[in-house]
């Protein structure tokens, strides 16, 4: 029989958590970096497989589309199953995904391939977040969650370089294989590792998870993800032609802007952490007018080096502090059904990459410049931030109906204790 614990009977150590925040964080490391790296081995995917550039760009919007499609579909699909042996279960599939990526026979195979490692990954980053909130001690979820997170920065910084380099070196097929051992060491560290939160052997009913889309503030959330983030994906998505052509640092220089994005994203993702607890709404506003604020000026300095170098930090920065205060906004504002909130963030997060990168592939097709995405994105951080402002002022509103029903509930009580005597 398995020693994997059915409960948390009490609460856990701070050593006890940091593993298994780092066991959770690790199958996030290995989801980041089969996300992005195929982005550096189109040319090697599409010369293998016979296909054009355009045709391979595919196995992008294919994974995107399928943590879209994945993250509703599998968290509700799997609604009865206890959150641990969940998050085993999504990392072994991710697993899987990047073992048929591996073996792909031809395009059509590997396309497929792609869709399916899509499926369990916003699911994965849900539960995941929602189990490393419930085990924290109360004013440490935010933290504990951009813990979780910080897997996924971390692959920006350094798994994708890496992946990437091992696959132009020795073949592409070899950055899905380092992805299989990665989620496979996840999947057994997991299993070992975490618990199951307490009152929370059954994470509920379909019914009930679906109740998450009642909310107007889970509304809220997604259209800050989908849109303010899109603004930060404007930039990250044209990085290639941005540094050679505006910055004009060469192509050589291209791995060493991604490392210093991945270097901000990793930095935002701690400090959200930290802000968050404190105030979620505090940090999205933050974020947001950080985020459009570098953008403005990135697109006034790219020209000068050292300067767009330090306004791509900024803007990597200030985005991702949005991350982990979004995640814990979408589990507070669905408590009945926090697994589908937290996992729709991840739905929301890949439109914004869609969005970011269509329409920055609409200006500079209509000749605008290669800054021209940079004001794109200053345009969906604005956006961005009225959703977030019209958000709070319906919080307010909300917060304060429910304490004067509160205060007439309790002068009613009061009122009926001298008739009681």
């Amino acid at each position: 029989m398995t020693s994997h614990p059915s409960s948390s009977p009490a609460p856990l150590s701070p050593g006890r958590l940091r593993l298994v925040i780092l066991a959770m964080s690790l199958g996030a490391f290995a989801i980041g970096t089969t996300e992005f790296a195929s982005m550096g081995l189109l040319p090697q995917i599409a010369q293998s497989l016979e296909v054009s550039i355009p045709q391979a760009g595919m196995l992008i919007t294919l994974y995107a589309l399928g943590v879209v499609i994945g993250a509703p579909l599998v968290t509700i699909a799997a609604v009865k199953l206890p959150r641990s042996r969940l998050l085993v279960l999504l990392i072994a599939l991710i697993g899987v995904g990047n073992l048929l990526s591996a073996m792909a026979p031809d395009f059509t195979v590997l396309a497929s391939a792609r869709f399916l490692a899509g499926l369990p990954h916003g699911a994965y980053f849900g539960v995941a977040s929602l189990v490393a909130a419930r085990l924290s001690p109360a004013g440490q979820r935010a933290r504990s969650v951009s813990l979780v997170m910080l897997g996924l920065t971390i692959a920006t910084m350094l798994g994708v370089p890496a992946s990437t380099a091992l696959g132009q070196s020795v073949g592409w097929r070899w950055a899905y294989v380092i992805v299989v051992v990665i989620a496979a060491a996840s999947t057994l560290a997991i299993w070992r590792l975490v618990p199951e939160p307490e009152g929370n052997g059954v994470a509920g009913s379909i019914r009930g998870e679906l109740r998450a889309l009642r909310r107007v503030q889970v509304w809220f959330a997604l259209g800050i993800g989908s849109i303010g983030f899109g603004g930060m994906f404007a930039v990250y998505s044209y990085i290639g032609e941005i540094v050679p052509g505006v910055m004009g640092l060469g192509e050589r220089a291209v791995p060493l802007a991604l490392f210093v994005f991945g270097v901000g994203m990793t930095v935002g993702n701690l400090l959200a952490g930290r802000l968050a607890d404190r105030s979620v709404y505090g940090t999205i506003f933050l974020g947001l007018i950080g985020m459009g604020l570098s953008l403005t000026v990135f697109a006034l300095v790219a020209h000068q080096a050292i300067a767009g170098m330090i306004l791509l930090l900024a803007i990597a920065v200030t985005s991702q502090m949005m991350g982990p205060s979004l995640q814990l906004f979408l589990m507070d504002a669905s408590p009945e059904a926090p697994s589908l909130a937290a996992a729709l963030h991840h739905s929301a997060l890949n439109i914004g990459n869609s969005l970011g990168a269509a329409l920055g592939a609409g200006v500079l097709a209509a000749g605008w410049g290669l800054l021209a995405p940079a004001w794109t994105g200053v345009v969906l951080a604005v956006l961005g931030l009225g959703i977030a402002s019209w958000s709070y002022l319906v919080h307010r509103r909300q917060r304060a109906r429910a304490d004067a029903l509160a205060s007439e509930a309790a002068a009613a009580q009061a009122s009926e204790v001298p008739a009681a005597c």
